[in-house]
């Protein structure tokens, strides 16, 4: 199996310089993979440009609905994830504390979300405060969303739950990410 990376809103497949992943249990190959082929600065601008006003669009409540349903998906393939992770020469302990603790992880932000974020595009922070002696002027702190990308690189040993950490937040926070794996050493 050859497998792709998801970049600029579409999969693709590595143009060369695939590297075989063999399993620790049996020395067969059950991947191969690359980024070779990928334009990493199109990636930037499109998490920029299309990524990051999508994302601007949405409140957190909605992004906050939207990483629940990855949860749900996920949760409800975990077994497959499960079999993968084996493979590695991970235990049943070590894919509970990856895929299950990864799965958790993003129930979590969801539910930060929706109870402690406004179902709005801005966060206000704090009381409104005066700053002047007679009152007439007066101050709000208000966060609104980064413009930019984030860039995760993800260690191997926990490929599910240390990707999963990362996006959670990032995409609750209003920011696009490009996550890619690190490579065993």
């Amino acid at each position: 199996m050859q497998l792709e990376n998801f970049a600029e809103s579409k999969w693709v497949a590595a143009s060369g310089g695939l590297v075989d992943l063999p399993s620790a249990i049996t020395g067969d190959i059950i991947a191969q993979s690359s980024s070779q082929g990928l334009n990493f600065e199109a990636m930037l601008h499109h998490a920029r440009t299309i990524g990051g006003p999508n994302l601007r669009k949405l409140t957190f409540h909605d992004r906050a609905y939207l990483l629940k349903d990855l949860a749900i998906y996920l949760n409800e393939r975990k077994d497959e994830l499960y079999d993968l992770s084996y493979e590695t020469g991970a235990t049943k302990a070590d894919g509970a504390i990856d895929i299950d603790g990864g799965i958790a992880t993003v129930f979590v932000f969801s539910s930060k979300g929706r109870s402690e974020m406004p179902d709005d595009q801005i966060y206000i922070d704090g009381n409104l405060e005066i700053i002047s002696r007679k009152g007439t002027f007066l101050g709000q702190h208000i966060a609104t969303p980064l413009h930019g990308a984030a860039i995760h690189i993800n260690a191997f040993n926990f490929p599910v739950w240390g990707m999963l950490e990362k996006l959670a937040p990032t995409f609750l926070s209003c920011f696009p990410a490009i996550i890619t794996p690190a490579t065993s050493p």
